[in-house]
């Protein structure tokens, strides 16, 4: 037998009202509402780094002394969140514009002690103490990357000033930056390790960049020195070639001395060489007389 269709029961679909369908749509909206807030007013501080909290407004308000850790954390009203990274950072100041981040010329400039101008690229490495990272930011009011390029920056860039001031252009040239640069680091490190920065070194990278006429000086110079050196080597050696002549005469002359000395005091020795000398032969003519030999008795 067949059912009767009526039997049959389709499930009904609620139907919601006005008001629930309302209520859901501003539920939602508190939702999305309180992610937006919560994502503007959030901030990590990345690892490597500490951030330093400022406050805007009410009686706290200014750079909280306290460093804050790698974290997630809420930011309120009228407070931010500045980043200091706490591990070691390479920064170089450089004029190429494309390089280290730098959209600007920061190379290093400087003189000689005679105010000859020259330029560089510098390397800097450094890094923060944690807890330092408040104090540099209430005294600077600046993030890391600008305290890079301001006050570090500067600081280098008078400590190597003072040093090549004290020295010429040739010093540098032959060898002695090292020297200078290893001094200008000692004055940078000296101001910024009481400040909680601890610069490990300060290097040049490529060569420093002289005015041209200054290179073609050191060239003419060096030049000079080095045919002035060749001219001393050719007197050296024409000086001992005469001193081994007079020596070889002086020793000569000795030679022949001693044998006119042994001839006059022993005229056998004459007759002797003479010997030694004689092939054997009579000469065809003699005169009556044997040559060389003195055949007659004693």
């Amino acid at each position: 037998m067949f059912e009767n269709a009526s039997n049959n029961r389709i499930p009904k679909i609620p139907a919601y009202s006005p008001r629930r369908l309302l209520s859901g749509i501003v539920l939602v909206g508190v939702l999305f509402g309180a992610l937006l807030v919560l994502t503007n007013c959030s901030t990590t501080v990345q690892p490597g780094n500490v951030g330093v909290r400022i406050r805007t407004l009410g009686t706290n308000a200014g750079v909280q002394q306290e460093a804050l850790p790698a974290r997630w954390y809420l930011v309120g009203v009228g407070e931010r969140i500045v980043q200091y990274p706490a591990i070691q950072r390479t920064y170089t100041y450089t004029r190429e514009s494309d390089q280290f981040g730098s959209d600007s010329n920061e190379e290093i400039s400087f003189s000689d002690n005679n105010a000859l101008p020259m330029t560089a690229d510098v390397q800097v490495v450094m890094r923060v103490d944690p807890q330092a990272a408040p104090i540099l930011y209430t005294r600077y009011r600046l993030s890391f990357d600008q305290l890079f390029q301001g006050p570090i920056r500067n600081d280098i860039r008078s400590a190597i000033a003072a040093e090549t001031e004290l020295v010429p252009v040739e010093f540098l040239y032959r060898g002695g930056r090292q020297q200078v640069i290893q001094k200008a680091l000692s004055r940078v490190q000296k101001k910024w390790a009481a400040q909680g920065v601890a610069i490990s070194q300060l290097d040049w990278i490529g060569n420093i960049r002289y005015p041209q006429v200054i290179l073609d000086s050191i060239q003419a110079k060096t030049k000079a020195d080095a045919d002035t050196i060749a001219a001393q080597a050719r007197v050296a050696v024409a000086k001992a070639v005469a001193e081994s002549k007079v020596e070889q005469a002086r020793g000569e002359a000795e030679a022949n001395r001693l044998l006119a000395q042994s001839i006059s005091s022993s005229p056998e020795v004459v007759q002797l060489r003479a010997i030694e000398k004689w092939d054997g032969r009579l000469p065809s003519v003699t005169g009556g007389s044997t040559p060389f030999v003195d055949i007659r008795g004693k």
